[in-house]
């Protein structure tokens, strides 16, 4: 069966475990280049081992994705109005006085290696409300531009992420040389923290499916994927770091309170101690 550039389809050695879009066709080697639809994994397959994904199976796995999101995003909504409420019984001296006031979430630079996840990831930060500038750089390109970015734009927290791998035939799992992108995210990482060395002035965020959890750590990342080596939602990122964006800059992040908004939960992400970053501010006098 011939395959092109955009096609949905799965492998059929998983199990159709997993749906990906096609990105690119190898005729000489007969290998299909991969990319998830709702996981941040590359990978590739032989043709004969693909299965064209019809418009009825997409149809069903879309409506069971969205109930995962939908529920992710209700426990964010959920903890936010907690947040808010504390936020106004102290701005209101226990709502003894009225008092209007106005709040400043932190900034987010989203930078994704996948234009497709990247406008999906927008899409999400809009409707909770999270400041962000979002901009597509190759995986491989992101440790000489993202730095320049950084140093441009001033954000509070950064997001470095898009395709990821852990390839067994290259290496064990401790071996950075096994990984597709791994490599390009920890340099990123490094590179940053050389302008910006204390992980409470900027927030990092990196990695995708089944990264190099533990050097991502390493090299300053505050939260990163993946300890179990799993494969994470693309929408994952995003949940996370609206938390922080939202929680106070006097009070610490629990970092499972972040997890549980995440559709991959400890297995897929995990990370250090932070603070959070929102700011409140009075008086404010709405326009009439």
């Amino acid at each position: 069966m011939k395959f092109n550039k955009g096609n949905i389809v799965a492998r059929k050695s998983y199990g159709y475990d997993v749906i990906f879009r096609v990105v690119a066709v190898n005729e000489e080697t007969g290998l299909v280049e991969l990319s998830g639809e709702d996981l941040r994994l590359y990978a590739d397959a032989p043709i004969d081992d693909l299965k064209l994904i019809s418009d009825s199976e997409r149809d069903q796995n879309q409506v069971r994705q969205k109930k995962l999101e939908d529920e992710s995003n209700r426990l964010f909504r959920q903890d936010y109005k907690l947040l808010r409420a504390k936020r106004e019984y102290t701005s209101t001296n226990g709502f003894r006085q009225r008092q209007a006031y106005f709040e400043m979430p932190g900034r987010v630079l989203h930078i994704d290696g996948d234009p497709y996840y990247l406008k999906k990831c927008l899409h999400v930060y809009e409707k909770l409300g999270v400041p962000v500038l979002g901009k597509h750089v190759k995986e491989e390109d992101m440790p000489n531009v993202v730095p320049n970015l950084v140093r441009h734009i001033r954000p509070d927290i950064l997001v470095l992420t898009g395709h990821d791998a852990f390839m067994k035939s290259k290496g064990d799992e401790s071996e950075l040389k096994a990984y597709r992108h791994s490599a390009h995210f920890v340099r990123t990482v490094k590179e940053v923290r050389y302008l910006v060395p204390h992980l409470d002035q900027l927030v990092i965020f990196a990695g995708a499916c089944q990264s190099h959890f533990e050097l991502l750590i390493r090299s300053g990342a505050n939260f990163a994927s993946s300890p179990t080596r799993i494969n994470i939602h693309a929408l994952d990122p995003v949940y996370l770091v609206s938390k922080i964006s939202f929680t106070p800059f006097s009070e610490q992040v629990n970092v499972w309170d972040v997890l549980r908004n995440t559709l991959s939960g400890s297995d897929g992400i995990g990370g250090v101690e932070t603070k959070g970053i929102l700011r409140t501010g009075m008086p404010f006098y709405p326009n009439e």
